[in-house]
């Protein structure tokens, strides 16, 4: 799927994996430091104070008994009022000591609580006996023989309870470095994961962009040499087509002094139409003028015939070179099509190519608009051709009906001066058509003189598009060498 990322999506999505991968970091990190910092706080708050307590209840426990010593040796019954205090404060560090520790400290506590209970009671008794002045010896004897013991008892409770709260602050003491080495190596071993897969999805990141530009930058190559060539052909066409213009042109001159000799030609076959009506009334001796004025209309008949013909064939080379005209403004306008869209997959660097290859279009456009409205008038010529060709032939018969007429002329001048009558006014047609031939024909020449000048930009917009296909392929070439290293070699 990633092989359809763009060049953008693929380094958005390197970024991203990184800081997903930074935030795992983070958050491991966060919560082994919390996990360090709550095994911590448990010492400070549960295992510190519990020993703390332990050390205040020895305290306690030696406050009393060296106001129990005090009041043995002088009987001061403030001795009396500083053992009472000590219990107190024996009795709620015990009650504290109780809420705050676990079970099994509970039970030492409890142990403590009740070898305290008996001390005291043995305690109690001593002072009785120091009160009724018993005698040092006796009270001595009953202090080692009862007091102690039970002394013993209660130290031994007070060191087995500290012992157990230095065993639980050791246990999470080590608990806490134990999970802060875990936490470090964790932190290590994900740091070290991370950095060698940011390097491997660095290395597949280049690896796949290289080769992805490598491969656009070819195609652009590819495209850029095809375009190249197209562009060679299409100014070779250029020329070509500018080359037939120039020879449409000449042509077309030629058409038109045809055209203008047909004119003349039907006017004099107008002037000589009506000398031959003239010299019908003069009578029987204009009849041989006559016949010479006919052989006359006939010769030039033949040679409207003639030029005609030659009308409708350069008609037909020009409708040729028409379609030849047509046919390279709809490949202009393909070629230029295939540019803008290669333009268009090229980006930024192809802009300026689109352009052109716009322009090219554009021109090829008004080219094929052009060739259409040119082969509209061709087939207008056409169509005056086939008219005069008609026209003629309707002349050819009238001078053939008046040379019929001419050799029974001397039966009837009238049917003559009606036969010469028909042949003035087909004379007369004759240069009307020559006229409207005339007028069309200047309009082909002026048609044929804007194809030759949009040739011309033609071929000045195709030599700059093989200049601009040139520049690309020098581009894409060294992008080619920027992307790919084997390309310098």
């Amino acid at each position: 799927m990633t092989r359809h990322w763009t060049f953008g999506r693929k380094i958005g999505g390197g970024f991203a994996l990184m800081v997903v991968l930074a935030i795992v970091i983070g958050a491991l990190s966060i919560y082994a430091l919390r996990n360090v910092a709550a095994i911590k706080d448990q010492v400070i708050t549960v295992n510190l104070p519990l020993r703390l307590g332990a050390e205040q209840l020895n305290s306690a426990r030696g406050d009393k008994s060296a106001a129990f010593r005090g009041f043995l040796i002088t009987g001061e019954e403030k001795y009396l009022g500083d053992i009472g205090e000590a219990r107190d404060r024996i009795a709620s560090i015990v009650g504290t000591l109780k809420g705050k520790t676990s079970e099994q400290g509970r039970q030492l506590v409890e142990a403590i609580e009740q070898a305290e209970a008996t001390h005291q009671r043995a305690t109690e008794e001593l002072i009785a006996m120091r009160k009724a002045n018993v005698t040092s010896e006796t009270i001595s004897k009953a202090f080692d023989e009862r007091l102690t013991p039970l002394r013993a008892r209660l130290d031994k409770s007070l060191d087995e309870f500290v012992a157990f709260q230095d065993r639980r602050m050791e246990e999470t003491r080590e608990a806490a470095n134990q999970a802060a080495a875990s936490a470090s190596t964790l932190v290590t071993a994900m740091v070290i994961a991370i950095a060698v897969l940011a390097l491997v999805i660095g290395w597949t990141m280049t690896s796949a962009l290289g080769r992805q530009i490598g491969t656009a930058v070819s195609q652009v190559q590819s495209s850029s040499a095809e375009l190249q060539a197209a562009a060679n052909q299409q100014a070779t066409g250029a020329k070509e087509q500018a080359t037939a213009m120039s020879e449409i042109t000449t042509t077309i001159s030629e058409l038109l002094a045809s055209s203008r000799q047909i004119a003349e030609s039907a006017q004099r076959v107008a002037s000589v139409a009506e000398q031959t009506v003239a010299a019908a009334r003069s009578g029987d001796g204009t009849v041989l003028s006559a016949c010479d004025s006919v052989a006359g209309i006939r010769r030039q008949v033949d040679l409207v015939v003639n030029h005609m013909l030659d009308l409708g064939k350069k008609s037909q080379q020009i409708g040729a070179v028409l379609e030849i005209v047509s046919e390279l403004a709809e490949q202009t306008n393909i070629l230029a099509i295939n540019a803008t869209i290669e333009a268009v997959g090229a980006g930024e660097t192809g802009r300026r190519f689109a352009v052109v290859a716009d322009e090219i279009r554009k021109l090829a456009d008004r080219v094929a608009g052009s060739t259409k409205e040119i082969r509209g008038l061709i087939e207008d010529v056409r169509s005056a051709v086939n008219t005069t060709v008609m026209a003629t032939e309707t002349g050819s018969k009238a001078v053939d009906a008046g040379g019929r007429q001419i050799a029974e002329v001397a039966q009837s001048f009238k049917r003559i001066t009606d036969f010469v009558s028909t042949t003035t006014e087909a004379s007369r047609e004759i240069e009307l058509s020559t006229k409207q031939q005339a007028t069309a024909v200047e309009q082909v020449n002026v048609a044929i003189a804007n194809v030759a000048q949009a040739t011309r930009e033609t071929e000045a917009s195709s030599s700059q598009t093989l200049q601009t296909a040139s520049q690309l392929a020098g581009l894409s070439k060294d992008l080619l060498r920027l992307v790919t290293p084997q390309a310098n070699a």
